[in-house]
């Protein structure tokens, strides 16, 4: 399905197996792409971030990390399929196991000391061909450098970025020229629910769109706003949407 617009961005929907392909075609092909995704709150960030625009300006795929987007784009006449909702927590095991079939590199940036370690020893458990590497994301910016030259002498084909928006995205867009990696992929906290650091919602809130209030739930303080009034922000993107439709 080619690209369409929803609440001022652009998105890409595609299905796991789609995405698996991309990946594989960048690496194949020896090219660099970002790989990001979009939900209610990078829509929130981007509308209000001149770095965010300027990062999904450079991004390959943006796809669809949310399923009111894509409730939202049916309303809209869009074909979407719960589908072309795709989330990290659902994306990482495919994706892992594709790499470590095909000889893939894969280092994951992001999470406090410790975690991406045990995550990425799960992993290896699972996948005993995997070959993975991981830093924590608390470094300061003089360390900058070091990190860079962490990633690059490890020579990855995937890099997984998880520092949560928009800090991810910011330093993607800062350090792209000088990052070696066929694929980067704003991960979020997705070594963070594999490392059991945070619990997994069960798969089927997310088909109906009630995931995030399970995370709600368990995180309230750090989700609050997000979810409860952030969402608030995007009217006027609906009624545009809306107007540009129906209109």
């Amino acid at each position: 399905m080619e690209r369409i617009q929803v609440l001022g961005v652009s998105v890409d929907p595609l299905t796991i197996a789609e995405l698996n392909d991309l990946v594989r075609t960048a690496i194949d092909q020896k090219e660099r792409w970002i790989i990001a995704h979009h939900n209610l709150h990078s829509i929130y960030l981007y509308h209000r971030d001149e770095k965010m625009r300027r990062f999904f300006a450079n991004a390959k795929i943006a796809h669809i990390d949310g399923m009111s987007l894509v409730f939202w784009a049916r309303i809209m006449g869009f074909p979407l399929r719960r589908q072309h909702r795709v989330t990290y927590v659902d994306w990482v095991q495919p994706l892992m196991e594709m790499a470590a079939a095909e000889g893939w590199r894969v280092f994951y940036l992001g999470g406090r000391p410790g975690v991406a370690d045990r995550a990425s020893k799960k992993l290896q458990q699972q996948y005993p061909k995997i070959t993975i590497a991981t830093l924590h994301g608390y470094f300061s910016q003089e360390e900058n450098n070091v990190v860079l030259s962490m990633i690059n002498d490890f020579q990855p084909h995937i890099l997984m970025v998880g520092m949560g928006m928009p800090r991810q995205e910011h330093w993607i867009h800062d350090n792209f020229d000088q990052i070696q990696a066929n694929v980067i992929l704003t991960a979020g906290a997705c070594f963070d629910y594999l490392a059991g650091e945070v619990p997994i919602p069960p798969r089927w809130l997310g088909q109906v769109g009630l995931e995030w209030l399970y995370r709600l739930i368990i995180e309230p303080r750090r989700l609050s706003y997000r979810y409860l009034v952030e969402p608030w922000s995007l009217i006027r993107l609906i009624i545009n949407d809306i107007f540009r439709r129906f209109g």
